[in-house]
């Protein structure tokens, strides 16, 4: 951080503690929404979310060739396999916004395409499958359908809208990077790396399961099941450690991860705090902005209502399929089902601690074109929705 930088931190925080009323009880209100939301943030996602997630990166940093990514994800890459892969990624992901951002960054900056990693950094917590079924069942077929439809073309398309804008630069930095070359291979053979990385990516999904909201049917039953069925990975885990992987990459690894960490959960917890502290924890009314204010905006099918159900639901945090029980509720308070599906789309793959943590990855111009994106495209299919049915 420059020394400029430093000094803008510093007055920031005096500015906020000298003029922020906090002996104004719904200031006092919104202050306490914010650290509980952290509080839930930490105890519920870090641990089971964000730690795998951290590790998958470090080991895409380490064991995934450089090559191998330009290969498939690369500016030059089949762009149907590249976009196919990328844009169902979310239907084996059951992540959040913010879990998702370590795999992202992990991808991108080891040399995927800004289309390809920008897909799949939409559609890991958007095409959630769990939580598309949820949709489908709690707030009808029609809605559910539309958000799986829609979160799949709108992965494609920001993805190659993003290339469009910006691929130019990308491959120039691809060229460099072939007349440089890449790091040799690892000693393990392809079999063995596909199956280290699917055990990382099975504790990560099994670790971070939801509860159903009913206690029946497969998604509880597995559920039941997913703590024995983690543990069983982790063994799985430690044997392939201690017998694929010599001590150097081992601390290569944890080093990887921990730089991942340090670079995106201060970001995280702050925009964590932020957003608490301006709408709540989903399902309360503490924050700041009261809630009565958004749902008596997002009623009926204008575009104003889309918009604002787009722009408010890409600054919310929502946890995996805690968006479904939230839009329930605001459909019952009068909300119409064009704003609710623009929530949908944008809601899950935006919130405020992802946009920090985008911008530190791709930079303020990239990560505005994407926000832009989501909102206006959003807006523009809720509109639609609304008015097919």
């Amino acid at each position: 951080m420059k020394e400029w930088q430093k000094l803008l931190l510093f007055v920031s925080v005096f500015l906020a503690a000298y003029l922020i009323p906090f002996g104004n009880p719904a200031v006092e209100v919104a202050t306490l929404e914010a650290f509980k939301m952290l509080g839930e943030y930490a105890r519920e996602h870090v641990l089971f979310c964000l730690i795998p997630a951290f590790f998958i990166a470090g080991a895409i940093a380490n064991f995934v060739s450089q090559g191998a990514v330009l290969r498939y994800f690369g500016p030059q890459a089949n762009k149907l396999m590249s976009y196919s892969v990328a844009s169902v990624s979310g239907t084996v992901l059951a992540v959040c916004s913010c879990t998702v951002l370590p795999l992202f960054a992990g991808i991108y900056r080891r040399g995927a395409g800004i289309g390809p990693a920008v897909a799949f950094l939409y559609s890991g917590p958007a095409i959630n499958v769990l939580a598309i079924i949820l949709t489908a069942r709690i707030l009808g077929w029609e809605l559910g359908l539309a958000r799986a439809v829609g979160a799949i073309i709108f992965a494609v398309v920001i993805g190659l809208i993003m290339s469009l804008i910006y691929g130019k630069e990308e491959s120039k930095n691809e060229a460099l990077g072939f007349e440089e070359g890449f790091e040799e291979e690892s000693g393990r053979s392809g079999t063995r790396n596909f199956l280290y990385f699917s055990t990382l990516v099975l504790i990560l999904i099994f670790a971070a399961w939801a509860k159903p909201q009913t206690a029946e049917g497969f998604w509880y039953t597995v559920y039941q099941m997913h703590w024995p069925i983690t543990f069983v990975l982790l063994a799985i885990l430690a044997y392939m450690l201690i017998r694929w992987f010599q001590k150097d990459e081992l601390k290569q690894w944890v080093d990887s991860s921990w730089d991942f960490a340090k670079l995106i959960l201060p970001l995280l917890f702050i925009g964590v705090l932020a957003a608490g502290f301006l709408m709540g924890r989903p399902g309360t009314n503490g924050g700041i902005i009261p809630a009565e204010w958004i749902s008596s905006l997002v009623g009926g099918n204008s575009i104003q209502a889309n918009l604002i159900a787009s722009f408010v639901g890409s600054l919310m945090y929502f946890a995996t399929l805690t968006e479904v029980p939230i839009i329930q509720g605001l459909l019952g308070a009068g909300m119409g089902k064009g704003p609710a599906l623009a929530l949908l789309l944008a809601g899950p793959a935006l919130s405020l601690p992802n946009m920090l943590v985008i911008k530190s990855v791709l930079g303020t111009k990239k990560t505005l074109t994407y926000i832009i994106l989501v909102v206006f495209m959003s807006t523009v299919a809720g509109y639609m929705f609304g008015n097919m049915i």
